[in-house]
């Protein structure tokens, strides 16, 4: 049996490219083969002094993203199976 699992990426700037205020945000949701989704958020902030290269603002948006994501699975996963096993259970990262 294969189950196949979706995981988009949204990326959103704010502020003038090349200034301070330039924001890059990626939002990152995983949806499962049952239609549960999960959420994570990521930033990146150019820093003045750096060349304004967007790509690489948006690889490090999505790249944060992906880990709380990763971070809110591993919760998840925890709670499911605290629930089944009636007891706390913590699962490593």
């Amino acid at each position: 049996m294969t189950h196949t699992w979706n995981v988009s990426i949204e990326l959103f700037t704010s502020g003038d490219a090349g200034s301070a205020e330039h924001v890059t945000a990626a939002r990152a949701v995983l949806t499962t083969t049952a239609g549960r989704e999960l959420e994570g958020y990521g930033r990146a902030k150019l820093n003045p002094e750096d060349k304004d290269v967007p790509e690489i603002g948006e690889e490090l948006a999505a790249a944060r993203a992906l880990r709380e994501l990763a971070d809110r699975l591993l919760r998840a996963t925890s709670d499911d199976i605290s629930a089944v096993e009636h007891q706390k259970i913590r699962l490593a990262r």
